[in-house]
């Protein structure tokens, strides 16, 4: 069984749309956690996180087909999805460490 391009497409389509959900809450987590509201930003990065996993679960169907021996032809919007995928994961991971990073300061500007 081979994957259309236009199945693929529709799965490269979704990836962005997750994956810009997630990017856009992991932002303004990040500006919720420099503006000292850490429930905030704690809220919107989980958010974000629930948007990857809804992109990845995407991008799992279509490898687990691949797995079983589809045929798969390659488009630019998957290829553009799947980037966009991959640095918004990474940029949920630092997110978070950004957010304890920005508390800590906020601890330490209050013990002075």
């Amino acid at each position: 069984m081979m994957a259309t391009k236009e199945e693929i497409s529709m799965v490269g389509f979704a990836l962005v749309a997750y994956a810009g959900d997630a990017r856009t809450a992991a932002v303004h987590a990040l500006d919720a956690a420099e503006a000292g509201d850490f429930d905030k930003a704690n809220e919107l990065v989980e958010k974000a996180q629930q948007d990857i996993n809804e992109a990845h679960n995407q991008q799992t169907q279509l490898l687990s087909e691949e797995a079983g021996g589809a045929e798969m032809d390659v488009t630019f919007i998957m290829v553009h999805g799947q980037d966009t995928l991959m640095t918004t994961m990474l940029l949920i991971d630092e997110t978070r460490y950004m957010i304890r990073m920005f508390k800590r300061i906020k601890e330490l500007e209050d013990k002075q």
